[in-house]
């Protein structure tokens, strides 16, 4: 949590020097009352006072209690408003920073644990900040002050208070000792049952298929049960805590009282001096009492702290070069003995990959499943970078263009195609914000999206469900190749694009996109021989490597990988073979 305090900002410290000055000036008046609380027993017992002197003492009692509330008004006010805003700057930049992550440092945290930090785990760093701000900063001032009105009073009274907040202190130093490592598990089971949850609605279609809602429900239960018990065990350690100070609190007044009366009885000390003692003890143990709530809070918050700065502190592994090539000239695409192995991967999925692709050209790519079709296109964005060679664009290396220049020419659709949550227009103009209404109903026509968003009730402003639930997946393929087409790339990037359209839609698409991409370069990766045989030039990748680079015609009686799965789908007199 200290590490965190880098990123208050000039006006946060300004606030939180106002909020010291306020609890100031609130210890004060705390300490203030059990002087006036002596006078006035002095003047009830003095046959001199008159009732006028009482009612004097009192109206200044009355005065510093509204002074009092004033202060803790405007503490309240001040630490609030530090701890919402810089929660809500700290959600920003851990959203930003998550934006930044590469596909590699994405695999290093679980979504459900990432939603979890961004959510749970700076509310808790929030409530932390928020009560340290009013009691850790007042807990210390009030003992301390407290301590030094009464050290002087009596040496016997003094030492019994000081040996009760010795041991107090002891107990709360186990505590903490004791619940750190369950608040740690805690905000791990957490995650798990947030990703539970999440996976069980995310897969809702498949779970209802196949009858699995028991074996579900079993998951969720054994997750939620585990956070339950850690739950119940980091409670019942602190809920020592409460009523260990309760009961040193009623055992302080008690010892105060009984050797006050004895001493009172020998003249060492007088009662209201004895009322006063009291008092300032009282302050000395609700200044431990702040301390006490704040050891509820602090653990937990110190491990949500830690988990949100695993986030921050994650090194990007893709960052922008410092001295930013510009892109220019025509489109083209070239890998140059490119290899590739993921993280902790034993082999490269990729090797030795080589092919180039300039405008207005088509390029296919086939191959088994795992072949590495999808890290091909993952390293053209700059999703990974290579582990060897070079992927080229415009004929510079993608690691000398900025990560957003780079991706501002791509139109890119993804093999697991996804829609946002808002509207037909709104998913269509994602990577196009100044979008005109023509140019997204030309995208819609070209990846003939406008046949089924026309029969909609309110065609291009019609609702589309997160993931887009109330489309079919052909629909939503259509929109998301109307998504890149909307983003006027030079390079369109189709990742199994075609893969849920019919073989009459899928060349209609085709056709309409090679009208328009006479500068552009474009790369398919497909299963269907009949997606990319009328492709300018097709790689063909068996385990990661090139088993075939031509055109389809040369690719039949040259390549016997390519010859296979052409076969598999088509009969020999429609290949011409």
């Amino acid at each position: 949590m200290i590490r965190l305090l880098k990123k208050f900002r000039p006006i946060d410290w300004f606030f939180a020097c106002v909020v010291v000055v306020f609890v100031v000036g609130q210890v004060y008046f705390d300490l203030k009352l059990p002087e006036y609380t002596s006078k006035i027993i002095s003047q009830m017992i003095d046959p001199t006072a008159t009732t006028a002197d009482i009612w004097t003492t009192g109206g200044k009692m009355i005065l510093i209690c509204l002074a009092n509330i004033g202060c803790t008004i405007c503490i309240g006010f001040f630490a609030t408003r530090i701890a919402t805003h810089f929660s809500k700057r700290l959600r920003l930049e851990v959203f930003k920073k998550v934006e930044s992550f590469s596909l590699e440092e994405m695999g290093e945290f679980e979504t459900a644990s990432l939603i979890t930090r961004t959510t749970n785990d700076i509310q808790q760093v929030q409530m932390a900040y928020g009560m340290s701000l009013r009691m850790l900063i007042a807990a210390p001032i009030t003992a301390i002050w407290a301590i030094l009105k009464i050290k002087n009073t009596n040496v016997t009274l003094s030492l019994g208070v000081g040996a009760t907040i010795l041991a107090l202190f002891v107990l709360i130093t186990i505590i903490f000792v004791a619940v750190m490592p369950r608040f740690k598990k805690i905000q791990s089971l957490t995650d798990k049952l947030n990703d539970v949850t999440r996976e069980n609605l995310t897969g809702l279609r498949v779970v209802r298929a196949y009858d699995a809602e028991a074996y579900q429900q079993k998951k969720f239960e054994e997750a939620n049960v585990n956070l339950t018990k850690n739950n119940l065990i980091a409670n019942r350690i602190m809920g020592v805590l409460m009523p260990a100070m309760t009961m040193v609190m009623s055992g302080i007044s008690l010892i105060v009282y009984w050797v006050g009366a004895y001493q009172i009885n020998q003249s060492k000390v007088s009662y209201p001096d004895l009322q006063s003692f009291a008092s300032y003890s009282m302050q000395v143990l609700m200044s431990l009492m702040m301390v006490a709530m704040l050891i509820v809070m602090i653990p937990r918050a110190s491990v949500s702290a830690k988990r949100v700065l695993e986030v921050l502190d994650t090194k990007n592994k893709i960052d922008d070069p410092i001295e930013k090539a510009q892109i220019e000239g025509e489109a083209s695409i070239e890998f140059k003995n490119v290899s590739f192995s993921y993280p902790n991967g034993e082999h490269p999925v990729v090797e030795d990959i080589s092919f180039d692709v300039k405008a207005g050209e088509t390029l296919a790519i086939i191959g088994s499943t795992g072949a590495g079709k999808t890290t091909i296109m993952n390293l053209i964005p700059r999703f990974y970078d290579t582990t060897s060679g070079e992927v080229l664009v415009n004929g510079k290396n993608v690691k000398e263009y900025s990560k957003h220049d780079l991706r501002d020419i791509i139109g890119y659709v993804p093999q697991k195609r996804f829609l946002f949550a808002g509207t037909v227009k709104s998913n269509i103009g994602f990577g196009n914000k100044s979008m005109t209404d023509e140019e997204m109903k030309n995208a819609a026509h070209i990846a003939a999206a406008d046949e089924f968003i026309d029969s909609m009730d309110e065609k291009y402003d019609s609702h589309i469900a997160q993931g887009g639930k109330n489309v079919s997946g052909g629909q939503m393929q259509r929109l998301c190749i109307a998504r890149a087409i909307a983003s006027n790339p030079k390079i369109y990037l189709f990742d199994d694009s075609f893969s849920a359209l019919d073989y009459k839609t899928d060349k209609l698409v085709r056709s309409r996109l090679k009208e328009i991409t006479s500068d552009s370069v474009v790369v398919i990766v497909a299963q269907r021989i009949g997606t990319i045989k009328d492709a300018d030039k097709i790689v063909v990748l068996e385990d990661g490597k090139v088993a075939g680079y031509g055109k389809h015609e040369e690719l039949l009686k040259n390549c016997s990988v390519y010859k296979e799965i052409a076969l598999s789908q088509l009969s020999k007199e429609e290949l011409g073979l």
